[in-house]
Parts: C-alpha cells; structure tokens; sequence
C-alpha cells in the first residue's frame, strides 16, 4: 500500500474527536464505534484488553466524573498499509485528582474510506521515586 499523505491532519482530527466524545461521560459509550469488535487491542495502565465490548467495558468502568484535559503534543506517522500512528502527550485532572502527565498511542487502521482505532495504549506519567 501506499503512505496517508493526510497523515497530521487524520492523526489531530482524531485526538479531538476522540478526547470530546472520551470526556463527555454522556458520549462515551460512543466509543465503541471507533473499535473493531474482535481486532483492537488496548493496554490501560498495564492491563491489556482486546475487542471493542471488552475495551468499553474498561472505559465505563472509570469511576470519575468530571475530567480536565490538557493536550500538550501530538505527533502522527504514516504508516505502510495506510494507517496512522498517533502519539498524545498531555496531561489531565480526574474529579478533584493533582492533574498527572499522560501518554497515549493509537494506530489506525484504514477500513473504507475510514479508520478504526486497531491500537490503543495508555499510561500515566507516573513514576516511583524510591
């Protein structure tokens, strides 16, 4: 296959999307239409996952209510079958949380004229300082 060249533009396009249906708690079962319901994979703080229903399982299982999100970078590829890579730097502040650093990586994959998220990996910064 050939390289997006819409690359930047699909990999920001995305992260808005995503984050405004991710942090609107009415939206968010939303998501699962952005997740194939066999092929995506997620790791959530170590945890993997794979398949939509078991991937929203996860994401309305989040106990907070309000969430303040800041997005610092976000850096895209393309990738040879089409898709894109996408890197979210950021950070956010859960109820009445500290705000923490996060990252977020997804990889979509073209399906159509469209993509789903094939790849979702996210984690906060957070780190022991033993």
């Amino acid at each position: 296959m050939t390289l997006n060249p819409a690359y930047e533009a699909i990999g920001k396009g995305f992260v808005q999307q995503y984050y405004a249906i991710f942090d609107d708690p009415v939206q968010r079962p939303n998501l699962i239409n952005m997740y194939n319901t066999e092929s995506s994979f997620m790791t959530f703080e170590g945890l993997q996952i794979q398949g939509a229903v078991k991937i929203m399982e996860k994401l309305t299982s989040l106990s907070f209510q309000k969430i303040h999100r800041v997005i610092t970078a976000v850096d895209s590829q393309p990738m040879f079958d089409g898709g894109v890579l996408i890197n979210v730097l950021g950070r956010l502040q859960t109820d009445e949380d500290p705000p923490h650093a996060y990252i977020q990586t997804f990889v979509l994959k073209p399906i159509g004229t469209s993509f789903y998220v094939q790849h979702d990996l996210f984690r906060l910064a957070l780190h022991d300082s033993v």
